[in-house]
This record gives structure tokens, C-alpha cells and sequence, in this order.
């Protein structure tokens, strides 16, 4: 038996199809523009796959699935240092190989004391983020950086020990509520960096953000429809702490 498909119902099927493949995770970390090496499982809490988050109440939508297990060395930086976290999809070597254009969103970053257990706390600030702006995603930019996320630890930051959150924040599927098909909404791509800041001041950002609680399915940041026309997107969480 024959079956005909028609070719523009196919087509549009496929442009709202997310890619498995299109998945991403950490791989290392750039000091002011210095490759500070592989990092994953060194001063990465490296997830074991490069799968996404959905569900806003599991812990895991702090740092990932290997949250909760310290990484053996840390990232050192002077406060004020613009960072680059370097993603990728699979192969980390190619410059190339980041995420699928199809994943736009957000890339939003926290700072929080160290602590060795799984940040699911109230003791993340948010220190970065970038949305949709000059028409173009986030995430697209980050592509286009060879799966460079660049931002700038605040001048005045407290010397010590911390984790710095990064996620890529996916909206392709964000157009239905988590809460109505578990398969649906944002998909988060979290990965925690253990730094070390040197010099600086005395502040410590204390936004006391809690991802469990300040994350919601019905945030007008997490639950959003890119493909009709909008006037702006904003990121969800606190604003950008301003020391």
C-alpha cells in the first residue's frame, strides 16, 4: 500500500519538530579570553548526557543532574574578569558542533556561594543574563560565538569560593505549559562552574533566589510562544544583581 504525503504539511511538521540531537552541555571555561582547559568533571559538575531539564521542582534544574557532587579543582579568576563558558553538542573540538539554530532562548547566569551540595537553596544571584535583543536570540549569538557565553564578574565581588550557574534556556517548545504535556515547555540546560575569585572587594551578591520556588510554569519568561509576533521577551528570575 502506497501512502502520499503532502510535502508542505511535512515541512511544517518538521519546522516544529525539536531535534533530539540538538541537545548541549559544558565543556571549559575562558578567562579573560585564557582557555582554562577541559573542564568537564575537573571544575565543571558535568551531567552525565547533555539532556534538559523541564521539570522547574527537581533539584536538577540548578546544576543538572551531578549537582550534588563537588568537582576536584576550581576555575581561579580576579573579580571583574569577563568569563566565556564554552558549549558544545557532542564534539567539543569542533567549533561548529554547539546547539541546533532551532533551540532560541535565553542565556541567564548566577552566582552563589560554594557550597558541596546541590544549590537547590535560596543563594543564587543573578549576575548576567540576555534575552531576545536587536532581533536576534541569545542563544543564536552564542552559535555564532563558536559556543562562546561571554559576561563579567562584578568588579566589587567578595574574594572566595563559588558556583557560577549558566543555562541555556530553549523556548522551542515552550509554547505549552509543562503542566499540560510534561514533554512540552522550556527546556533548561544548566551547568554549574566551581571559581575561585582573587582580588575584588567586599561584596557578595544576596538575591537569596531560589530556582524550586522562583521558577514557575506559568512565568511569562519560561512559558512563551517564539513563533507569533512579540514585542519582548524577559528572562525569568530576579533582575541582574547591581552590587
Amino acid at each position: 500500500m502506497l501512502f502520499h504525503v503532502n510535502t508542505t504539511t511535512l515541512a511544517t511538521l518538521l519546522a516544529f519538530t525539536p531535534l533530539i540531537s540538538a541537545h548541549a552541555t559544558m565543556s571549559g571555561v575562558f578567562v579573560n579570553g585564557q582557555d582554562q582547559g577541559d573542564g568537564r568533571n575537573k571544575y565543571i559538575r558535568s551531567p552525565k548526557t547533555n539532556d534538559p531539564v523541564r521539570d522547574l521542582q527537581s533539584p536538577d534544574i540548578v546544576c543538572n543532574t551531578n549537582g550534588g557532587t563537588p568537582a576536584p579543582s576550581f576555575v581561579t579568576s580576579p573579580a571583574g574578569a569577563t568569563l566565556s563558558f564554552r558549549w558544545f553538542h557532542f564534539r567539543p573540538e569542533d567549533p561548529t558542533d554547539i546547539l541546533d539554530p532551532s533551540h532560541k532562548g535565553a542565556i541567564i547566569t548566577y552566582i552563589a556561594p560554594f557550597t558541596e551540595g546541590n544549590g537547590a537553596q535560596p543563594i543564587w544571584s543573578k549576575i548576567a543574563e540576555e534575552g531576545f535583543e536587536n532581533g536576534e536570540w541569545a542563544t543564536i549569538k552564542m552559535i555564532a560565538n563558536q559556543g562562546r557565553a561571554d559576561f563579567k564578574l562584578p568588579a566589587n565581588l567578595a574574594a572566595g569560593q563559588y558556583l557560577i550557574r549558566q543555562e541555556l534556556l530553549a523556548l522551542h517548545m515552550a509554547d505549552i505549559n509543562f503542566k499540560v504535556n510534561n514533554t512540552r515547555g522550556p527546556e533548561s540546560y544548566p551547568s554549574c562552574v566551581q571559581v575561585e575569585v582573587t582580588g575584588g572587594g567586599d561584596i557578595v551578591p544576596h538575591q537569596d533566589f531560589d530556582f524550586n520556588r522562583g521558577y514557575t510554569y506559568d512565568d511569562p519568561g519560561l512559558f512563551f510562544n517564539i513563533y507569533v509576533p512579540f514585542d519582548k521577551y524577559t528572562p525569568p528570575g530576579p533582575p541582574v544583581f547591581q552590587g
